[in-house]
């Protein structure tokens, strides 16, 4: 990595990690070995913003995420977490970055206009990208796994409703991450297919779960719950860390180069990750996706 791609990624790691501090220029800068001019000038250069700006949008990406997928958290809880004194000031941010007040987003999210502004959040991240990334591949074999799971059909940036479809029949059924694990099964490389005919499934695993206990139905406007089972097998393993932002690039490799080069072939099951940990209980870059390629038996 260089060294403006590298100092781009620990200023991003510093706001990520201390959402909840008090932070300001004099200690960012001095993380960084800069002065408080110069970073932020260089800040608002490579970013597109100022660094404050940015720490502000990273605080309420957190609070969307918190407001629709953590209903446990009240939004006087979630305000004062993003650095705000009032629900007053807290809903007149929100409502400029998103376009609707904190509890009708919580309610009604509008993902697509959601999608459209959180770019200007993703934009500094894959400033910090560099096409020298390397990703250490191990081949690990993954026994069958029973999951429970509801497919989403359609546009990448409807995911979020599904995934609070999904996420709302765990809590109801008691299959939090902590006793079910996560999984995303890719189907289709959203660039390559129109929205009609993207699929991404959320499961959960139901190690635990009788095999002749039926699966109760989700909500009714909700997709429906199946049973799966995860194919046993030989699987790539990248252990991706940080954002999903940047997790295409690990895909990415391990199909046009990795493969190539392994003279490994692929299996029939699709890719899939497991989710370690994830956002919003971590920060973005401290969580942990396990990516595995499924590939064919010798």
């Amino acid at each position: 990595m260089t060294d403006a791609a590298a100092r781009l990624t620990q200023v991003l790691q510093l706001l990520e990690q201390q959402l909840d501090t008090d932070l300001n220029l004099d200690s960012l800068s001095a993380e960084v070995g800069l002065s408080k001019y110069h970073f932020h000038r260089w800040c608002s250069l490579c970013f597109g913003m100022p660094v404050m700006t940015l720490l502000r949008q990273l605080r309420l990406k957190r609070a969307a995420y918190q407001l629709a997928y953590r209903p446990q958290l009240s939004i006087i809880a979630i305000s004062l977490q993003a650095g705000y004194d009032s629900h007053a000031g807290f809903s007149r941010a929100f409502r400029r970055a998103f376009a609707q007040n904190p509890s009708h987003f919580r309610q009604h999210p509008d993902w697509q206009y959601w999608q459209t502004q959180s770019q200007t959040i993703r934009q500094p991240r894959t400033q910090a990208m560099d096409s020298t990334l390397s990703y250490q591949v191990e081949l690990v074999e993954v026994p069958a796994l029973p999951l429970a799971v509801m497919s989403h059909r359609g546009a990448p940036q409807l995911l979020g409703q599904t995934l609070r479809h999904f996420i709302a029949w765990r809590r109801a059924n008691q299959l939090s991450p902590e006793r079910s694990r996560t999984f995303n099964l890719l189907y289709d490389d959203p660039s390559q297919v129109s929205a009609d005919e993207h699929r991404f499934d959320l499961a959960c695993s139901l190690a635990h779960w009788p095999a002749d206990r039926p699966l109760p139905a989700a909500a009714a406007e909700a997709p429906a719950v199946f049973r799966l089972t995860l194919a046993a097998g030989c699987c790539a393993r990248i252990r991706h860390y940080g954002s999903d932002d940047r997790i295409g690039q690990a895909v990415q490799y391990l199909y046009q180069q990795w493969l190539a080069q392994s003279g490994q072939q692929l299996g029939d099951f699709p890719l899939f990750f497991e989710r370690v940990k994830f956002f919003p209980d971590v920060s973005e870059s401290e969580m942990i996706t396990d990516i595995y390629l499924p590939l064919r038996g010798k």
